[in-house]
């Protein structure tokens, strides 16, 4: 028995037709003859999906008991019973209720999958778990019930049910997705214009990505590794010059003539040792790159060329932007460069644009690493020049009928002998010298064909001859090597210089400071270790690249750090003469790494100190606040007890209620204070529950006069997660705050819904309301608006408020109440398991 396969519809928002593109697929199989059944579909009330549902067998549903109340799933069980070819599941990111098989309905799926049952499900972009902080940042909602991306990709297909949001905002209006109480709130929350555009972009890059995925496994099945032009791809080749940003800006221009297209700037790198380019000009390229929506890459080659293709055709890329050499004219005798040689080699499918920039024919910023860098072909082409080129030297000057003459003919060989030396060092310009003293005396030193010299004066030219060419020889290696030891120097100040800046600055973390390490030095993983003690185990602080070493002996190369610390590279052997930057990094992490611990530090002293200010804070403003009630309950109890004076009942009882009024501001107060305190040391630990807020919201208004509130908390509302006793004070602050700016006769709106995954609990007062300005200050502590007398309280009453609404979950804001006011907004989560039977907005609205 195979597994069955998995088609999803992905769409950017509820109402834009999922469902009812999947019952439509549903009908076409059963009208085809294919077993096809309902297994969990939810139309929502909405009358054209529900017709969709007539003429297709439904699977009854399991019915559960969860906290007193009856909820409807999916019974897994039933459908492997019934065992159709094809299963309808709505809903893939549903949780289920407690007690069901699965915890997620989506693992549902995957036992009919494994079963062999074909499922067609129904899923929103919004509701993918890589996507919550984006879509929480765009939409202000955060999506708790999610399916995890690879449950999606693994769909054997996926469609995308695309709608414009002109379009959706219609179908909203005309009452086609929710009912007519839940479209005004609809449209102007979740449903907004720009946050529908974005959904949509978003589901469209997601479902292209995909795409971009079975493209490339099937190039890789089919070993196909010609371009395929289905999506420009732009690869800018960087050198580390001040061109690159040039290129990046020019691609960037030819990205933008094509929707969709993609920047890719690469940098190759040698592999033996430090890289030449400057690297805080590669950062600002970095960042420029990043900065225009393209993407940074970092490739380790020893032939630039064919490394940059190879990058180019692994990724599918189109085009390829390089800039016009910076070699002088004399410079392309050593080849022809890297922009021609890719444009030989790049074939039909990859187009190579040569951009001119400021930089052309001005030359490179480094010299061309001499010496023990040479590299295997300049050596080889050095030796060449050193003994075969004094041998066709000889055979050309022998075969001239007027000889030039031996002082000439010394010359020409030591000319062989300088190019030897620029070409391979050396020990190939010392050969040269040698084979040129044998072949000028033996072919052109009377007598000739014999290593016999009569004249002394040949002697001293041939001895002289060979003495210039070793001294010659030794001048020119050593001028190379002096080079090379001076941009190896060069490029070790600039890093050091813009690695000190960074760092100085406080602009490097310490996983980008080790992204840099890795990066200039060529390795596959960097490390920070550190211990406690030499007999303690060694702990990662920071890490990047894959599989970093545990321990600094385990690593291929290992720089203390003081005592107890050391930077692990693992990939090569590092040159003795690369340790010394690499010491510079060690140091400079360390430093990093203690930054961030003062910074951690730092916060805890502010808070510290936040904790100091709020105390301060505190005993300036309830030296009066707490001495007016005490005050008034001294004097009430001072003229019970006095004899003097014969108190009839209704005195008595007058002065009782000022005793009892001020013993209650007392308690409000230190209450208010208590839960500050608490709030402000973190203390404050909520028991979340499940709980209807009908249970909750009025026990709250006992506070308040009877008259001065009116509530509406629907009965249909779902239970929310929460800590009753947190949310009784934080909504009696509220509304206890708006009565208190309320005009006289004016009741206060205390109002609940149901958006999303969330009820929101609005407390509407027709008072002066606050400026925008200001809407921040008022949860602050210690804060009053306006002209509130002394006696109505300290300021703590929507900061704390807030304070414990916050540590729910939750969220508490203010807005201005149409046609004047202020309206505090109270949002709460759902509790799990809510959704499925809610029409509410929209968690349960997935189709």
């Amino acid at each position: 028995m195979g597994r069955g396969t998995l088609r999803i519809y992905l769409g950017a928002a509820p109402g834009v037709g999922k469902t009812y593109a999947m019952l439509s697929e549903a009908h076409r199989r059963v009208e085809r003859g294919t077993d096809c059944v309902v297994a969990f579909v939810e139309h929502h009330g909405r009358p054209r999906t529900e017709v969709m549902l007539h003429g297709l067998e439904e699977v009854p549903r399991r019915t559960l008991e969860y906290r007193g109340t009856t909820f409807t799933e999916m019974d897994v069980d039933a459908v492997l019973e019934r065992r159709p070819a094809v299963a309808l599941v709505d809903e893939l990111p549903h949780t289920n209720v407690p007690g069901s098989r699965h915890a997620k309905r989506w693992q549902d799926v995957e036992a009919l999958l494994q079963a062999g049952i074909d499922v067609i499900s129904t899923v929103n972009i919004q509701h993918l778990e890589s996507l919550g902080d984006v879509v929480e940042s765009i939409t202000g909602v955060r999506q708790r019930e999610t399916v995890p991306d690879e449950v999606v990709r693994r769909a054997d297909q996926i469609e995308l049910v695309d709608m414009s949001p002109q379009a959706l905002r219609r179908r909203m209006a005309h009452g086609n997705i929710y009912q007519p109480d839940k479209i005004d709130a609809s449209l102007s929350n979740y449903f907004r214009p720009g946050n529908l555009t974005a959904l949509r972009e978003l589901a469209l890059l997601w479902v292209a990505d995909r795409v971009d995925e079975y493209l490339q496994q099937y190039r890789g099945e089919h070993n196909i590794r010609s371009t395929w032009q289905a999506r420009e791809r732009i690869v800018v080749g960087l050198t580390g010059g001040p061109e690159g940003r040039t290129l990046i800006r020019r691609a960037s221009r030819m990205a933008a003539k094509g929707s969709g297209s993609e920047i890719l700037a690469v940098y190759v790198a040698r592999s033996d040792g430090l890289t030449a380019a400057s690297p805080k000009e590669l950062a600002v390229q970095r960042t420029l790159v990043e900065d225009l929506g393209g993407s940074f890459h970092h490739v380790i080659g020893d032939d630039a060329p064919s490394s940059l293709l190879e990058f180019s055709r692994g990724v599918n890329a189109t085009q390829i932007v390089l800039g016009s050499s910076r070699r002088k004219t004399w410079q392309y005798i050593l080849g022809p460069g890297v922009g021609q040689t890719v444009a030989r080699d790049s074939g039909p499918d990859l187009d190579v644009h040569i951009v001119t920039h400021e930089e052309v024919a001005k030359g490179r910023g480094l010299p061309v690493a001499r010496g023990a860098r040479l590299g295997g072909t300049r050596i080889l082409a050095g030796w060449l020049v050193g003994v075969m080129g004094p041998i066709l030297m000889t055979f050309l000057l022998t075969s001239i009928s007027n000889a030039p003459g031996l002082a000439n003919d010394v010359l020409l060989y030591l000319f062989l002998t300088v190019v030897a030396a620029l070409l391979g060092g050396l020990l190939p310009a010392l050969a040269a010298a040698a084979a040129g003293s044998l072949l000028l005396n033996y072919f052109f030193t009377p007598p000739t064909r014999t290593l016999t010299i009569d004249d002394p004066k040949n002697i001293v030219a041939i001895v002289i001859f060979f003495a210039v060419g070793v001294s010659v020889a030794s001048v020119v290696d050593l001028a190379a090597r002096r080079t090379h030891q001076a941009a190896r120097l060069r490029a070790e100040s600039e890093i050091l210089s813009f690695l000190a800046g960074s760092v100085l600055r406080g602009e490097t973390t310490l996983d980008a400071l080790l992204e840099r390490v890795r990066e200039t030095f060529a390795m596959e993983s960097v490390a920070l270790l550190e211990r406690e003690s030499d007999v303690e185990p060694w702990t990662c602080a920071g890490s990047v690249g894959p599989r970093p070493a545990e321990r600094p002996e385990d690593a291929d190369v290992d720089m203390p750090v003081g005592d107890h610390m050391a930077l692990a590279l693992s990939g090569r052997v590092l040159p003795a003469e690369d340790r010394r930057v690499l010491a510079a990094f060690a140091a400079q992490a360390a430093v990093v790494l203690d930054r961030q611990r003062l910074v951690g530090e730092a916060e805890d002293a502010r808070r510290l100190a936040e904790g100091n200010r709020i105390r301060t804070a505190l005993l300036a403003a309830v030296s009066h606040d707490l001495r007016t009630p005490l005050a008034s309950i001294k004097a009430a109890v001072t003229s019970l007890r006095s004899d003097d004076v014969s108190w009839s009942e209704a005195d008595e009882a007058e002065l009782l209620e000022g005793i009892e009024e001020g013993a209650d501001r007392l308690d409000h107060l230190v209450g208010n204070l208590l839960d500050m305190s608490r709030l402000q040391t973190g203390t404050v630990t909520p028991l979340i529950r499940v709980t209807d807020l009908d249970e909750v919201i009025p026990m709250a208004l006992v506070g308040v006069p009877d008259d001065s509130v009116q509530l509406d908390i629907p009965e249909t509302l779902p239970m929310v997660a929460v800590d009753r006793g947190l949310l009784e004070r934080a909504a009696a602050n509220i509304v206890e705050n708006a009565v208190k700016y309320s005009p006289p006769g004016i009741p206060v709106l205390v109002a609940a819904s149901a958006l999303d995954d969330r009820v929101e609990v609005r407390v509407t007062d027709r008072g002066p309301g606050v400026p925008d300005d200001s809407k921040g200050r008022i949860f602050e502590p210690f804060q009053r608006y306006g002209d509130a007398p002394r006696g109505a309280g300290v300021g703590l009453g929507l900061a704390v408020a807030r304070g414990f609404v916050e540590a729910m979950g939750g969220t508490l804001t203010a807005e201005d109440t149409p046609g004047g006011g202020m309206t505090m907004v109270l949002t709460l989560k759902v509790a799990p398991g809510q959704a499925p039977v809610l029409p509410d907005f929209p968690a349960q609205a997935l189709s």
